[in-house]
């Protein structure tokens, strides 16, 4: 289970959106205050679910297309908060005053290449199964 590399992939994805989102700052706002995740309940659930998605992925080891659906499931996830994140930046206010954007806006582009890692690791595996399937 753990000796592949897929779920050493789907280990880092837990680590970024369980405990990234609450350690970078996403954004500042117009006082200069950092913004967490923990700031705002939904994206906080957004980002444990995620988390909780990778976890449970790890360990469907033994049913890799069920595996695969999951993954997508969790970069489909992903996707809606990259995009709320970039929406946030676009219309962040005070644009008179420079906004800085974090470095925590950054965690689900890393999950998503993670997430696509997985995939193909899994569909590697996928497919020798079903070599070694055809020899017998």
């Amino acid at each position: 289970m753990i000796q592949r590399i897929q779920s050493v992939y789907l280990l880092l994805v837990a680590l970024f959106t369980g405990v990234g989102p609450f350690m970078a700052y996403l954004w500042l706002d117009t006082q200069g205050g950092e913004f967490y995740a923990q700031n705002e309940l939904w994206i906080s659930i957004a980002f444990y679910a995620a988390a909780v998605l990778a976890l449970v992925t790890i360990f469907l080891f033994k049913n890799r297309q069920n595996q695969f659906v999951m993954n997508r499931l969790n970069m489909i996830l992903q996707l809606f908060l990259l995009g709320f994140f970039v929406y946030r930046s676009l219309n962040l206010s005070g644009e008179t005053l420079v906004s800085e954007k974090g470095i925590g806006m950054l965690i689900p582009v890393f999950s998503i290449v993670f997430l696509v890692l997985a995939n193909r690791a899994i569909k590697k595996d996928e497919d020798l199964v079903k070599s070694v399937d055809r020899l017998r």
